[in-house]
């Protein structure tokens, strides 16, 4: 059965029901009655809420709003209802193409989640989402970042494997809060100079690009645990503090 997940705050007791058609979350008052509900749970998350299409009512706090799955071509419009409260959205595994203007005014975002799209460019907007604390973009047609990116600078988990990035941009490396970066099977050819300023990444994994060098300033990663570099095309690897290093 197909998880389409939701989750409102103090979420109170929720019925069962049959219908499959599944969109967005509604969280009502205890004494209202709710109709054509589906309780189920995904990611560890408990008690995460999915409603029917065919449910209409007062919306009230949304959080997470889960749309995995859906063969959706474009992010739904209801998401846009919620831009106060939301904080998860889960898009995973659509045909959406682009990101609506209206998603980056989401400004309570921490975790956007879109792998396995078709996305061909991630827009400049998303310097509006001040809060992200992760961003998984992975299995897409993304090219490049944004210089702007640098103004998410909560931003600690990011996951773009699988996209046809070249290369990072100097703003990139504004990310100071960065501990993980996950960028194999894409079309790196270098890091940007200063790529160690990224002084709290514990994980960095760039497999399968086409490296031929590492920027001086990887020594500065004092915090790295461990680093994927298999399958480039270094001819000589020097770093000089212990870390575990992957570089088959």
């Amino acid at each position: 059965m197909m998880e389409n997940l939701i989750r409102g705050r103090n979420p109170p007791q929720y019925q069962r029901s049959p219908c499959k058609e599944v969109r967005a979350a509604l969280r009502k008052r205890p004494e209202e009655e709710l109709q054509c509900l589906e309780m189920t749970t995904k990611r560890k998350i408990i008690g995460r809420l999915v409603p029917c299409r065919c449910f209409r009512g007062e919306e009230e706090i949304i959080s997470v709003l889960d749309y995995s799955h859906c063969s959706l071509q474009q992010v739904p419009k209801e998401v846009f209802n919620f831009e106060r409260t939301l904080e998860e959205l889960y898009l995973d595994a659509n045909q959406i193409e682009e990101l609506p203007k209206q998603l980056f005014n989401c400004q309570a975002l921490r975790k956007l989640s879109i792998p396995d799209n078709d996305l061909s460019n991630l827009p400049t907007t998303i310097a509006s989402l001040v809060n992200l604390k992760e961003l998984d973009i992975s299995k897409n047609g993304v090219q490049e970042f944004p210089e702007n990116i640098k103004c998410c600078k909560c931003l600690t988990i990011i996951e773009a494997s699988v996209n046809p990035i070249s290369k990072l941009p100097d703003g990139f490396t504004q990310l100071l809060n960065l501990t993980q970066l996950y960028l194999n099977d894409a079309f790196l050819e270098f890091l940007p100079a200063n790529f160690g300023r990224l002084a709290k990444l514990r994980i960095l994994e760039l497999r399968e690009n086409h490296l031929k060098t590492l920027p001086k300033s990887m020594h500065k990663l004092g915090q790295l645990e461990r680093l994927d570099l298999g399958n480039n095309e270094f001819s000589e690897l020097v770093l000089n503090h212990q870390v575990h290093i992957c570089i088959c």
